[in-house]
């Protein structure tokens, strides 16, 4: 009975064996097919090809060296065991056996672990700029150092495997030999009997070895010494990233003592194995180890004691390495300085003529907007607008900047009558066209002033009519579907019928019979067998997320969160910025918590949302993208093969920007002493936003603007203001458009006047004694006040700042939040109006705008600003006192009678101030 059971388990196990491989090629056939569908097939064999021209000669080398060691053990212990014959048949086989197996293993493990780098290392691509200590070409710590830090780990574990094997063969040669005996019935303590038993057997047997192995293991640690040198670079004991006076005045002079000291008890550990000076043998390790704790604390002293006291004067050279090293990491070292006084004083004329930059000013903010979108563009419940993107285009020939959105699929929204396998996967596909909205305009209720939107895409502009609308790619977690099957897809709604259509693009895998099989195994799903609707001709769509399908062709950079859509020639694209990033660049200050310090907007990638096309470009030239192509020719197109539509709506990577300006904070202080001092430490600007009074950092934003002396140039900014003050000190510009692309420009002020910041203006929000009571109207009766982004415009050499307000229902669901109110300041004046236009009209005097648009008093009126607030706040306690009452068209009438009278009071004050 016994025999049967342990015959089925072996036969469960072999299955399950079986099984566990299936599903591992199957998984490679899949991925194999999709990358050749992509074309980038290249790519895909590369890590195989390489791990398979590494594998077989460190496999044979292996097995090799295992064998002939076992062979050699076998040989001791037969000496030992007072035995003249040769090593047995049974011996032979299971030397040959774990010679293989442990050979096999290691193989898999060091090729997994070493293929990448050495294609890097063998494809390196020189910096031409060395670090300040070894004067070493930068290329030795991206492509050189991480690969011999591999090695020196892989002979560390190999030594480490090389002890335990040595111990359990030779246990084995001496239970053999009947030197030792286990039994099923031995106790613990007969166990440790043996155990020892073998450790004073293999130290008869085995001296040599043993000093062998000691000396091996501290020329290893010599070797191990000298890249621990190299690792003082990324030191984080001083005080700014990278090697400080300490590590390079006691800790390299310790490091150096190690390295010459493992080289000498590697000799001294030999010779005494051979003579077998036990004692000689261990006052190896124990030297080593005191000579470690006595440099560390040596060190510490030094750093104590020294260094700390006389601390500029001991790092003034490695502060200024590590100023300089991080400038050139994050590209900051030809950031463009510009001087911007702040204090012009602008008029009425000076609004006309920075038109562009006045009209494309955000009055709409992202997340309003998509909420909109969702509501109002959304149509079905199964469409979603996951994102909105800011971008520009010619709106009839204006450069105009504008919010997009994709309008993708999700039919997990589906009711759940309607969840069933075909209308997931074979019936609702795909998502359809796009809205979009000038960034500055709304319509009469506060929303967004679509100019393309519907189902199919309906605009009145030339430049962004959609020929194929249809999105198969985007931002959502889809699943996969299957085209081209017997019954079409369904397209979009058309009053109490839906639309339908075949797909006609080039996406897709061949569901041929052979690959049906493997993608129900792959998916586990037998209704990829089963359905009748599923044919030859149709295809299977999978990797449909665009940032996975980018991330799965090349792994090795890394992505933006947010991929954008842009309109070219009548198709959607998705454009994703991609990065070359790294930990291993010297000096320079890690700028996230995995450590790395190095970062390039080097690849723009384009995703076709129809085809799922997907394309690599090359925008910046710089070592490490230069490895990666050598390593994968031909997988990178040159930026001037982009085609032109898509390569006008590139724009400076958000992400990389905002890496940039928070290390700009510190590190624009390119002097030591300051730096040290940290006496022009800046900080991001903060604000208020939506409906919380916690102050939050002004984000980064893409606007149209035209600067002093430049052309109207799309870019993206951000305000800075010194740490811990609210006054704005500079703001930094990435420019997105032209010749000029990718550039750095910092504007700063003077050091020695007011510039308000951001908060600033804020809190003058709240202490305006016309805006404040509004705020507070809006606020009340089932609503809630919004606060946009502050923005802070600079028009010629002044700075004004604008701020939507929303009004939002609560208490409900789907409340769209509408543009209600818009606050412009300019020096002390500031006013909030029913639009820009009305708010710059009564700060800047714009005649032509307050006739036609504000109630004016009527003629003969001698109403003062302060008659006005008495009134107001009269109307406000009688609005108040209608609405305790429940008298609703009394509170109405007063409320409308307050807007009135605060309307006269902006315009007042505008007037007099």
């Amino acid at each position: 009975m016994r025999k049967r059971n342990k015959t089925l388990l072996i036969g469960l196990g072999v299955l399950l064996v079986i099984f566990a491989v299936l599903l591992s090629l199957n998984q490679f056939y899949i991925d194999y097919l999709w990358f050749v569908e992509m074309g980038y097939t290249e790519i895909f064999f590369k890590e195989l090809v390489t791990k398979t021209q590494i594998g077989i000669p460190i496999f044979i080398g292996l097995v090799l060296v295992l064998f002939f060691y076992l062979k050699l053990l076998n040989r001791i212990s037969a000496k030992y065991l007072g035995s003249v014959q040769k090593a047995t048949k049974k011996q032979n086989i299971v030397a040959v056996g774990v010679s293989g197996v442990v050979a096999f293993f290691l193989t898999i493990l060091i090729s997994d672990r070493l293929w990448y780098q050495i294609l890097e290392f063998i494809n390196q691509t020189q910096f031409n700029l060395t670090d300040p200590i070894f004067n070493q070409d930068l290329a030795l710590y991206f492509f050189g150092l991480p690969l011999y830090q591999e090695v020196f780990a892989i002979f560390i574990g190999f030594f480490a495997v090389i002890v335990v094997l040595t111990f359990l063969y030779t246990a084995y040669i001496l239970y053999q030999g009947k030197k030792i005996e286990f039994s099923r019935e031995q106790d613990l303590e007969s166990i440790k009997v043996n155990a020892k038993g073998i450790f004073k057997s293999y130290l008869e047997i085995a001296s040599k070895q043993i000093g062998i192995f000691l000396g091996v293991l501290f020329l290893i640690l010599s070797i191990g010494s000298l890249l621990e040198a190299f690792q003082l670079l990324y030191s984080t004991s001083g005080i700014v990233f990278g090697a400080g006076a300490a590590d390079i005045d006691v800790g390299l002079k310790v490091i150096i003592i190690k390295a010459v000291l493992c080289l000498v008890l590697a000799v001294t550990s030999i010779v005494a194995g051979y003579q077998k000076k036990y004692l000689v043998m261990g006052a190896g390790p124990v030297l080593f180890a005191v000579v470690v704790i006595l440099g560390g604390a040596a060190q510490g002293i030094y750093e104590s004691l020294i260094v700390i006291p006389n601390q500029f004067t001991k790092e003034e050279a490695y502060i200024t390495n590590n100023i300089e090293y991080t400038q050139q990491a994050y590209d900051l070292a030809n950031v463009e300085t510009r001087e911007f006084s702040g204090t012009q004083e602008i008029t009425a004329k000076d609004i006309k003529e920075n038109k562009i930059t006045i009209d494309n000013i955000t009055i709409n903010d992202q997340i309003p907007t998509q909420e909109m979108y969702n509501s109002l563009q959304g149509i079905r419940n199964y469409y979603q607008f996951y994102d909105v993107d800011v971008d520009r285009y010619f709106v009839n020939g204006v450069y105009t900047q504008v919010f997009l959105g994709a309008r993708e699929m999700n039919n997990t929204l589906l009711p759940a009558e309607a969840k069933t396998w075909v209308n997931q996967h074979l019936k609702y596909t795909h998502g359809f066209g796009v809205a979009v909205s000038p960034v500055n305009k709304t319509n009469n209720v506060g929303q967004p002033d679509l100019i393309v939107k519907d189902i199919p895409p309906v605009t009145d502009v030339s430049e962004l009519v959609i020929e194929e609308p249809r999105i198969y790619f985007g931002e959502n977690d889809y699943g996969y579907v299957v085209t081209n099957c017997t019954t079409a897809e369904f397209d979009y709604p058309q009053g109490d019928n839906n639309q339908e259509v075949t797909y006609t693009g080039t996406a897709g895998i061949p569901m041929t019979f052979f690959n049906k099989l493997a993608f129900a195994l792959y998916h586990g799903s037998s209704e990829l067998l089963l359905a009748n609707e599923i044919t030859g001709d149709s295809k299977m769509l999978i990797h449909r997320n665009i940032s996975e399908r980018v991330a799965t062709i090349a792994p090795f950079l890394s992505y933006e969160h947010d991929p954008y859509m842009v309109i070219s020639e009548g198709r959607l694209y998705w454009i994703v910025d991609a990065f070359t990033t790294s930990d291993r660049y010297p000096y320079s200050q890690p700028y996230d918590g995995a450590g790395n310090n190095y970062v390039r907007n080097s690849v723009k990638v384009v995703v076709d949302a129809y085809n799922g096309d997907v394309t690599f470009y090359k925008v910046d030239d710089e070592p490490v993208l230069e490895t990666y192509s050598k390593i994968f020719p031909g997988f990178l197109k040159d930026l001037s093969e982009m085609p032109e539509g898509i390569k006008q709506h590139l724009r400076y990577s958000k992400t990389m920007f905002d890496i940039q300006s928070d290390i700009y904070k510190t590190y624009h202080m390119s002097n030591a002493r300051v730096f040290y001092n940290k006496e022009d430490q800046w900080e991001t600007a903060t604000q208020f936003y939506e409906t919380e009074k916690a102050e939050v950092p002004v984000e980064s934003a893409y606007t149209i603007m035209e600067l002093p002396d430049r052309q109207p140039e799309f870019m993206l900014t951000v305000p800075f203001t010194p740490k811990d003050k609210d006054n704005m000190i500079a703001w930094l510009a990435g420019v997105s458009d032209g010749p000029g692309y990718g550039q750095l420009i910092l504007y700063e002020f003077p050091k020695q006047q007011l510039i308000y910041g951001p908060m600033q203006i804020e809190q003058r929000i709240d202490q305006d004694t016309i805006i404040s009571p509004q705020l507070t109207l809006l606020g009340q009766q089932g609503s809630r006040v919004l606060r946009g982004n502050l923005m802070s415009i600079p028009i010629e050499n002044a700075i004004i700042y604008v701020e939507p307000i929303y009004i939002q229902a609560v208490g409900g669901e789907n409340n769209l939040p509408e543009l209600k109110k818009v606050v412009v300041s300019y020096q002390n004046e500031i006013v909030m109006a029913d639009s820009l236009e009305l708010a710059l009209a009564q700060v800047f005097d714009i005649q032509e705008l307050l006739s036609t648009a504000i109630p004016t008093q009527s003629t003969g009126s001698t109403a003062t600003t302060a008659e006005l607030i008495t009134k107001a706040n009269a109307l406000f306690k009688e609005a108040q006192e209608a609405q305790k009452a429940g008298n609703w068209a009394g509170y109405g009438q007063k409320i409308n009678e307050l807007e009135q009278v605060l309307a006269q009071l902006s315009q007042l004050s505008g007037a007099t101030q």
